[in-house]
């Protein structure tokens, strides 16, 4: 299991320099199955498990209730960004979301989450997200995932990507197969060229957001992890998944190479 995303142990260190390591360029970690909250989508020796979020159910009970919660919240805006404030910065994207954002201030959730006035932690974030029909999901700075995802999603909002790589290349063991059953994609060529968000989202009747939030509420437990001393009873959580998921691909991987002796490759 590695701690950090895949690209931080893929370093070249004469190009890259000091940061990261290239851990997983070693001969003996090339036959290695691994996990990472954002795997190299090209290994077919990494599994992308989801990040761990702010809720861990403890029961069925537990994510039973809270699916029940979200589902019924009443949410007062159109959609949210969490994210730092920024200096304007040429061709940031980030930067043209908040913008975006603090704009359409009536219909936008924003969450400034910089070190100087991000004082609530988690509990500003969740509360955003709960008030929030929709939430912008661009890319991690350190590469197309990032935490924020999961936590939107566990409070029943509805994830906006801007790019494809962000989770519909990478989740597949965790996400509903049809993308566009649970979150929105707006292309990000697209909003620098001038789309509005709002525009976007306001294009959806209330019966689709209904339906795109029962989608995420059901899959809620497949991307949370339980309290490890109890879990829960027949509902598998990420855990189960990426273990089932791991196992799978040892199998897969023990097969293909009896076939390739038997060939004599």
């Amino acid at each position: 299991m590695l701690g950090r995303v895949t690209w931080d142990f893929r370093r070249l260190r004469e190009v890259d320099g000091d940061w990261g390591s290239s851990f997983l360029n070693m001969p003996a970690m090339q036959k290695v199955i691994r996990l990472s909250v954002e795997g190299d989508m090209w290994d077919k020796l990494e599994i992308s498990v989801p990040y761990p979020s702010a809720f861990h159910p403890r029961s069925n009970f537990d994510i039973i209730e809270w699916q029940r919660f979200v589902r019924s919240r009443r949410r007062n805006h159109l959609f949210a960004f969490v994210g730092d404030v920024r200096e304007p910065i040429q061709d940031d994207f980030q930067g043209i979301l908040q913008e975006q954002c603090l704009t359409e201030s009536t219909m936008c959730h924003h969450v400034d989450c910089g070190p100087e006035n991000y004082k609530d932690g988690k509990t500003t974030v969740i509360e955003a997200l709960l008030d929030s029909d929709f939430c912008l999901q661009p890319r991690g700075d350190e590469g197309f995932t990032r935490r924020l995802i999961f936590d939107c999603m566990v409070a029943g909002s509805i994830p906006v990507f801007f790019w494809r790589e962000t989770v519909y290349f990478e989740y597949e063991l965790f996400m509903p197969v049809e993308a566009e059953s649970y979150s929105v994609f707006i292309n990000s060529d697209d909003v620098r060229n001038g789309t509005d968000v709002r525009k976007v989202l306001e294009g959806y009747g209330r019966m689709e957001v209904e339906t795109m939030r029962k989608k995420v509420v059901e899959y809620l437990p497949r991307f949370v992890y339980t309290k490890p001393s109890q879990g829960l009873e027949k509902i598998k959580d990420a855990f189960d998944i990426a273990i089932e998921g791991m196992l799978s691909k040892y199998k897969a991987h023990m097969e293909r190479g009896r076939i390739g002796n038997l060939n004599g490759t």
